[in-house]
């Protein structure tokens, strides 16, 4: 008989798969992909000086890609639930790789354009497959395994930003983008046929905390819940929280005097904003699997509750304590291990909430909140030529506050509520069944029961 962690896929001919080495490929290849998102910044001052496109007309092409990649995730979702990750991933990688290649033989700003858009459909084939089905395989730990997945998208620039910096200096940008485009295709498309459809086990159930629906709902029945549109909003505002002041963090240190001033860290000495920045991405990549975890034990909304709230907290130490530069790199080290857990806890908040049969595509339209949320950047520019840096940290304190008692006052009751019924109406001599079932439209004939 096979384990919990070990079952049967209807499509490997009875060949038994191990879901944690599902993870891991997961895992792996969204670290390959990261690049296209986390080392693009290294490219933009080698263009420039080549074509002198401008760098504001080059950085253009990030945002196309960024917009790419977030928004047509829900249409990539949907895919991975009706054909399953493999050809959705593998579509993926030759779109990361070929994005790059054009970039490498670009000679105007419209090629770059092209390849954003083609290297924002690659990124999103493989994070949302990845996410969507780490939350299918993992019913009972789905706020790790999301964590974990989304913590491999900073890991892998994490591990080759160096070698590619390195080969821009040596070898020029061009043969960066040739070289590490084609083997992060070639490596994504090799971990690719290793994918199979997830198929949960059955002899798993979520911790007693985790309030969990048994009905699967289709994408067009989870737009229609006014539940997801709270977890929506909710995840604008407190993306949108931790945007606006982060992506402020550079301008901020150079008002403040002490971008370039040397720290020594254990015995590591750098420019204090690179120091900053390079903690601040480890709480951001660490947090993920953290906070997946502990949401598991303690349920989804508890930890909404208590990290929200320490966000806006650390937002108001950073305007109140900002000014010195170690408080500084303190207080910004916890607003990014405050903030980055949001890309575990409501992908797995939506799982539970709306099943899993679809959920690459329930997580990938809850996923474009962060496209909605980066569009409320701009705003943090206005706030500080208005008034202050002070009314950007409490803008954005605010904000992540009153996530935080949405989630504990609002979304709690909301979602308890919302399973209670549902299990109500997956009973067939329940008098709720047959409302249940005329109040949807699309409600699959047989709704899977986990």
């Amino acid at each position: 008989m096979a384990s919990a962690d070990t079952v049967v896929s209807g499509q490997s001919h009875g060949r038994h798969h191990n879901r944690w080495i599902q993870l891991a490929i997961g895992i792996a290849c969204m670290g390959l992909v990261a690049n296209l998102q986390y080392a693009w910044t290294l490219f933009v001052v080698p263009m420039d000086a080549k074509h002198h496109w401008g760098q504001a007309a080059i950085q253009t092409a990030f945002t196309i890609f960024i917009v790419t990649e977030t928004w047509l995730v829900p249409v990539e979702g949907w895919l991975v639930d009706k054909f399953g990750p493999r050809p959705v991933v593998i579509g993926g990688s030759v779109c990361a790789a070929l994005g790059w290649v054009i970039d490498a033989h670009a000679t105007s700003l419209m090629h770059l354009y092209i390849a954003a858009v083609i290297a924002g459909i690659g990124a999103g084939c493989v994070y949302g497959t990845c996410v969507g089905t780490a939350l299918k395989w993992f019913p009972d730990k789905r706020g790790l395994a999301a964590g974990l997945t989304a913590a491999g998208f900073g890991a892998g620039a994490a591990v080759t930003v160096i070698p590619i910096s390195n080969m821009i200096q040596s070898s020029g940008y061009e043969h960066a983008f040739m070289f590490f485009g084609i083997f992060q295709g070639v490596c994504i498309f090799i971990l690719a046929m290793a994918l199979v459809r997830p198929k949960p086990p059955v002899n798993v159930v979520p911790a007693k905390r985790i309030v969990s629906t048994k009905i699967d709902y289709t994408t067009g029945q989870m737009v229609r819940s006014p539940l997801f549109w709270v977890l929506y909003l909710m995840f604008v505002f407190v993306a949108a929280g931790g945007v606006i002041a982060t992506a402020q963090f550079g301008p901020i240190a150079k008002e403040y005097g002490f971008a370039k001033m040397p720290v020594n860290l254990l015995g590591v000495t750098l420019p204090l904003l690179a120091m900053t920045l390079s903690i601040d991405n480890l709480c951001n990549g660490f947090t993920r699997p953290l906070c997946g975890f502990i949401s598991d034990k303690i349920g989804r909304e508890n930890t909404m509750f208590i990290i929200f709230l320490g966000e806006g907290i650390a937002l108001l130490g950073l305007m109140e304590f900002g000014h010195h530069p170690y408080l500084f790199m303190l207080f910004a080290a916890l607003t990014f291990l405050c903030w980055g857990e949001i890309f575990s806890i409501f992908p797995a908040t939506c799982a539970d909430t709306f099943g899993s049969k679809y959920a690459a595509a329930n997580a990938g339209t809850l996923y474009t909140a962060k496209g909605t949320a980066s569009m409320l950047v701009p705003l943090a520019s206005v706030l500080a030529s208005v008034g202050s840096w002070n009314a950007v940290f409490i803008a954005a304190a605010v904000t992540s506050i009153a996530a935080g008692l949405c989630a504990k006052f609002v979304l709690a009751p909301m979602r308890k509520r919302w399973i209670e019924n549902t299990v109500a109406a997956t009973s067939d001599d329940s008098p709720m069944n047959a409302s249940f079932q005329a109040g949807w439209s699309e409600t699959p004939r047989n709704p899977s029961v986990q």
